[in-house]
C-alpha cells in the first residue's frame, strides 16, 4: 500500500506534533523549515504546560484538558520511538493566594474542578508547604493543582525530529529545506511571520505577534517539584537540573529575537520573590514573538483559497500543551477527510480587518 506523501512547513511544535501523528497513522512525511529546529516561539526554555483555570468554560479549555490529559502517553510514545528523553513530567503547580476574598475563590474553582476534571486530575486549597520550594503565601494558603506539567520545549522537539524520522520521514532544515518542493498536500505551521502572511494572503486579519522573553538558571529545585506561579512569573523546574523563568509580553519591540530589559525586569522581579536564586549562574536568556490569534486560541483548518493546503497557527503561549491533541484534528483532517476542529478553533473564526 502507497502512503501518502504530506509536507508540513515549520519545524516548530505545531509541525512536529503534527507531523508524527501523520507518520504513525501512516503517511511519509517531509518537515521542511529554513530557519531551523523550534527557532521561533517554540524554542524558549520555559516549557510549561498549565492548564486555564477551571471557570467559564469554553471550546478552549475543552481542548487545552483533552490535550494535556494525552500528554503522559503522547510524551512516552516519542520518547520511546527517538530513543532520547523529552524532559516531560506531570509534576503540578503551586500558587499563592493574598487574602480571604482570593482562598474563597479558589475554594469554588476546586469545585468547578471537581465537576469538569472528573478526577482526572485536583484543585484544591492546601495550607503553604513548609519548604524552601514553596512560593510566599500571605494568607498561608496556596492553590495546588495537579494538571500542570513541564517540558523541555528543545529536547521535545529534538525527539520528535527523531521519531518521524525513525518512521521513514525527513526533517530538513536550513538552505536544504530551501531546494527541497513540496509533496502532496502542504501544512502550514509557521508561526507569527506564518500568521501574518497567511492574513495578507485571505485579505483577512488573523492575529498579532507578541514578543515573549525568559530565561534558564543553574539551579536545582528537588526531583519532581512542583512549577510555581506567583504574581505573574512561571518558576519551572526541569528534569535536567535547571531551572526556567518566565515570561514577558511585550505588544511592541525592537529586535523580535533579542533578550533586553525586560528580561531584565523580570529576572529582578524573580530574585525579589526568592532571593536565593541570586547565586545561581543564568545559563540562557531567550526572547522571540508569538503568534497570537485574534481569538486568542490556536486555529487549524484547509487554507481557505489553497486546494490541498492547510494551516494551523495561533499557539501564543499555550502551543506546547494544546499540541498533541490539535494533531490529532490535523491528521483526522488530511488523511481522512474528517473535519472534527470545533467553529471556535477554526481558520474563519480569527477573521478580523487588516
Amino acid at each position: 500500500m502507497t502512503r501518502p506523501e504530506i509536507t508540513v512547513m515549520g519545524a516548530g511544535i505545531f509541525g512536529l506534533t503534527i507531523a508524527w501523528v501523520l507518520s504513525q497513522r501512516g503517511a511519509l512525511v517531509q518537515v521542511l523549515d529554513k530557519r531551523g529546529l523550534g527557532a521561533g516561539a517554540s524554542g524558549g526554555p520555559l516549557g510549561a504546560l498549565a492548564p486555564h483555570t477551571p471557570e467559564l468554560w469554553n471550546t478552549k479549555k475543552a481542548v487545552q484538558l483533552e490535550s494535556l490529559l494525552m500528554g503522559p502517553q503522547f510524551w512516552a510514545e516519542v520518547a520511546e520511538a527517538a530513543g532520547q528523553d523529552t524532559g516531560y513530567g506531570r509534576t503540578g503547580r503551586l500558587m499563592p493566594l493574598a487574602h480571604d476574598r482570593a482562598v474563597a475563590q479558589a475554594q469554588d474553582r476546586a469545585l468547578f474542578a471537581r465537576d469538569i476534571w472528573q478526577g482526572q486530575a485536583v484543585w484544591e486549597v492546601i495550607a503553604r508547604p513548609l519548604s524552601q520550594w514553596s512560593p510566599p503565601s500571605a494568607s498561608g494558603f496556596v492553590v495546588y493543582e495537579s494538571l500542570t506539567a513541564r517540558i523541555d520545549p528543545m529536547s521535545a522537539l529534538t525527539a520528535l525530529a527523531k521519531a518521524i524520522t525513525a518512521q521513514g520521514g525527513e526533517v530538513i532544515l536550513g538552505q536544504k529545506a530551501l531546494s527541497r518542493k513540496a509533496k502532496g498536500s502542504v501544512i502550514w505551521a509557521t508561526g507569527y511571520e506564518g500568521l501574518i502572511e497567511a492574513g495578507a494572503d485571505l485579505g483577512q486579519s488573523l492575529g498579532v505577534g507578541e514578543k515573549g522573553q525568559a530565561m534558564l538558571l543553574d539551579f536545582s529545585a528537588h526531583n519532581n517539584a512542583p512549577q510555581l506561579f506567583v504574581d505573574g512569573v512561571h518558576f519551572v523546574p526541569h528534569s535536567n537540573g535547571t531551572l526556567a523563568i518566565g515570561s514577558t509580553r511585550e505588544r511592541y519591540w525592537e529586535i523580535a529575537d533579542q533578550p533586553d530589559h525586560h528580561l531584565d525586569a523580570l529576572y529582578q522581579k524573580a530574585l525579589t520573590i526568592f532571593p536565593f536564586l541570586k547565586g545561581a549562574n543564568v545559563l540562557k536568556r531567550w526572547g522571540a514573538v508569538r503568534p497570537r490569534s485574534n481569538s486568542r486560541a490556536p486555529f487549524l483548518g484547509a487554507w481557505p483559497n489553497r486546494e490541498g493546503h492547510f494551516m494551523v497557527n495561533g499557539g501564543f503561549k499555550i502551543g506546547i500543551a494544546m499540541a498533541p491533541r490539535l494533531a490529532q484534528m490535523m491528521a483526522d483532517l488530511v488523511l481522512d477527510e474528517q473535519d472534527n476542529v470545533p467553529h471556535d478553533l477554526s481558520v474563519a473564526a480569527n477573521f478580523g480587518p487588516l
